[in-house]
């Protein structure tokens, strides 16, 4: 017989957890279902960054005249996996509709408005959970390696979506990260309200403390089935104990997308292979968040060692990771710091990403008794709060402060 459940949790990565502890706060019953935790994934892995500025899509007009060259060339900071290019093109000619201009535009304006949310929402979410110590109001910055860099560098949408970037000489990137040599850049932008998190892996242990706390039940295990049962229940089955649930929240991430297909959703949800190095470090080798702009990676300072971090990588996830994107990462990553000694550590993750870049957060369009929670792309980590509390607003039957008509799954 299944287990009962008001709200089942499907996923325990960072959006997850934070949605199971913003619903158990608000009184309900909650059940989270996730496999045992290994703190491999990408909710562990990412550059831990807050990112505020991060207002536009993957998917742009600067993109899509480049996107052979940057698809097929293995050194670009966006590639494709040669043998998923097939079972990737039907999501690749939506991407490429995503990119012209009026889409991008469109796509931007969604993201902005929920990105401007980031900051607070991490900030009271950290504080509830004990969290605080690893924030770092520190800011951001974008490298130009190049004097045709900077000068190329347009602030304009950045600034149209509310997004506060100072541009900065070479003399003053070297007072704001003393650590960089030199002769490394010519200037940079630097965002000043950006918070980063110098220990992504403590603060979701700190999520799982507050989840028990709050007194959310946790399954262990993989839902393989979604069946909506009569009585206005859904049922979950998978390797674990099968449950009934009255709501069910879709926050599996990559993982997503057949069971979004069992609730009635047809998802163009693909993954992106998320890549980092670390590099252990008594004394900081950097002080602040550093993206150099050709490389799309970022240099993150962490407790007790520099993580290089980034790069997409289309490729599903059944395939092993590229040497050759580590190889890739390593020599920029000696460009910037050349004394860089070997990496103490390589991983590779998975990114649930849509071609518009936008999440999927709202209803199944087969009922509310299904919630898509999912779809972040990059920016699962600094969407995390914003996502729990438009999820906690449906489940109450509010209507949330944001509007969140644009991130239905109805949109596709």
């Amino acid at each position: 017989m299944a287990q009962q459940t008001e709200i089942a949790v499907i996923g325990g990565g960072v959006v997850g957890l934070s949605c199971a502890l913003r619903l158990a706060e608000q009184g309900h019953e909650v059940t989270l279902i996730a496999p045992k935790d290994d703190e491999s994934g990408a909710s562990y892995g990412n550059a831990g960054v807050i990112a505020d500025y991060a207002v536009m899509p993957v998917g742009t007009p600067d993109v899509l005249r480049n996107l052979p060259s940057l698809l097929f060339n293995r050194d670009s900071p966006l590639a494709i996996r040669p043998a998923a290019a097939l079972s990737l093109a039907p999501w690749l000619a939506r991407f490429a509709r995503e990119c012209l201009p009026r889409r991008a535009e469109a796509n931007a304006r969604a993201i902005a408005a929920l990105v401007a949310l980031s900051a607070a929402g991490w900030r009271s979410m950290a504080a509830q959970i004990g969290g605080t110590p690893w924030l770092k109001p520190l800011g951001s910055l974008y490298l130009f390696e190049t004097e045709a860099e900077r000068r190329a560098a347009d602030f304009s949408t950045y600034r149209a979506h509310g997004v506060e970037v100072e541009p900065i000489s070479r003399d003053e990137l070297g007072q704001l990260q003393p650590g960089l040599p030199a002769h490394v850049g010519v200037g940079a932008a630097f965002f000043p309200r950006t918070v980063t998190l110098d220990d992504p892996a403590a603060v979701l242990r700190a999520l799982h403390a507050s989840i028990d706390a709050a007194g959310v039940h946790r399954i262990e295990g993989q839902v393989t089935a979604l069946t909506r049962e009569g009585g206005g229940r859904v049922h979950l089955s998978g390797d674990g104990p099968t449950l009934s649930a009255r709501k069910v929240v879709l926050a599996a991430g990559a993982w997503s997308k057949p069971l979004a297909a069992m609730a009635g959703d047809r998802v163009p949800l693909d993954t992106e292979r998320g890549y980092h190095l670390e590099y252990d470090c008594v004394t900081p080798r950097l002080i602040r968040q550093m993206t150099p702009v050709s490389r799309g990676f970022y240099f993150s300072p962490m407790a007790g060692r520099l993580r290089v971090a980034g790069t997409v990588e289309l490729g599903g996830l059944k395939a092993p990771p590229s040497l050759h994107r580590w190889a890739v990462m390593e020599r920029g990553a000696r460009a910037i710091l050349p004394d860089l000694p070997e990496p103490d550590r390589r991983w590779m993750g998975f990114r649930p990403s849509l071609p518009d870049s936008r999440p999927v957060i709202g209803p199944s369009r087969a009922g509310a008794d299904v919630i898509h929670a999912y779809g972040h792309g990059h920016l699962g980590l600094t969407l995390a709060p914003v996502t729990a509390q438009i999820v906690a607003d449906l489940v109450a039957g509010r209507t949330p402060e944001l509007d969140i008509a644009p991130y239905r799954p109805n949109r596709f």
